[in-house]
């Protein structure tokens, strides 16, 4: 299954897309798709209603209608570093030997098509197609990698942006400056249930200005998401509805090969099965 937000900021509808494009409410069901939403077997309840043909038609048009990102905003956004050999070689480190984890701020969490403002004094911003991985029910301490999967909510496209002189020159040590600017996550399209996902054999591209950028798949992560999950559960509890980045692949500004963004440009990111995205970018 699809679920989307959609209408304008702040006043999004829960949606379910059909295969078709169109979409249908699902007001009856839940008010948000939120945390409480992924544990309280929400997704079951649209899955059986949409059997039983009992859910209206939505009120936006799914091809027009801004959509909001797939998940209310998550009361914590997890991010995995250097998860993909080549981007740490571009990025002048080896691979990690322990997973790598930061975080960004939740209100970073923006629609998959919002335009996006560029931090006033920045010069490096950067961008980074991601798997997200949004958690669907408490989890802590799991006892198996192979146990993960019945802790994931669904999967969708995150680009998790960066600008690189607060990531790096100016962290402190640590990354999370450079990656909470208010944006700085467009998420989206659609959060995708895992039945219709083989997580760990998906394309992610980016595109910038229509100019390609990243090219790679998820077979190339170092940590899988199983692993993800399972490891992030030994050290923290999370929460259904929190967000879980992946890692991104070579192709980014960091590396030197490109430049990085500014106002006018445009950043498109697509990932197998799971939507695209396009923003444009404003001083």
């Amino acid at each position: 299954m699809k679920l989307a937000r959609l209408g304008p900021a702040g006043h999004e509808i829960p949606a379910l897309i059909d295969d078709d494009g169109s979409a249908r409410d699902l007001r009856s069901i839940t008010a948000e798709l939120d945390g409480q939403f992924f544990q309280s077997g929400g997704v079951e309840r649209v899955r059986a209603a949409a059997a039983a043909g009992t859910l209206p038609p939505h009120p936006h048009d799914a091809a027009t209608a801004r959509i909001g990102a797939p998940i209310a905003r998550p009361s914590a956004v997890y991010c995995v570093g250097m998860n993909y050999a080549a981007h740490a070689a571009e990025s002048g480190s080896a691979p990690p030997e322990n997973l790598v984890m930061f975080m960004k701020s939740p209100n970073t969490v923006i629609g998959p098509n919002d335009t996006v403002r560029i931090p006033t004094g920045s010069s490096r911003t950067d961008w980074e197609v991601e798997l997200g991985v949004v958690i669907g029910s408490t989890t802590h301490e799991i006892s198996s990698i192979e146990d993960s999967a019945a802790h994931i909510a669904g999967y969708m496209v995150v680009n998790d942006l960066s600008e690189r002189t607060w990531q790096i020159d100016i962290s402190g040590g640590q990354w999370s400056k450079g990656k909470s600017a208010p944006g700085f996550a467009p998420t989206g399209p659609w959060l995708v249930t895992p039945d219709e996902v083989v997580a760990n054999a998906l394309r992610l591209r980016s595109w910038v200005n229509g100019q390609p950028r990243q090219d790679s798949t998820t077979a190339d992560m170092l940590f899988s998401v199983d692993y993800i999950v399972w490891h992030l559960s030994q050290f923290l509890q999370l929460e259904p509805g929190d967000l879980i980045l992946t890692g991104t692949p070579q192709g980014v500004a960091l590396s030197g090969r490109f430049p990085y963004l500014s106002a006018g440009d445009v950043v498109e990111l697509s990932i197998d099965g799971l939507g695209t995205q396009r923003q444009e970018f404003v001083q």
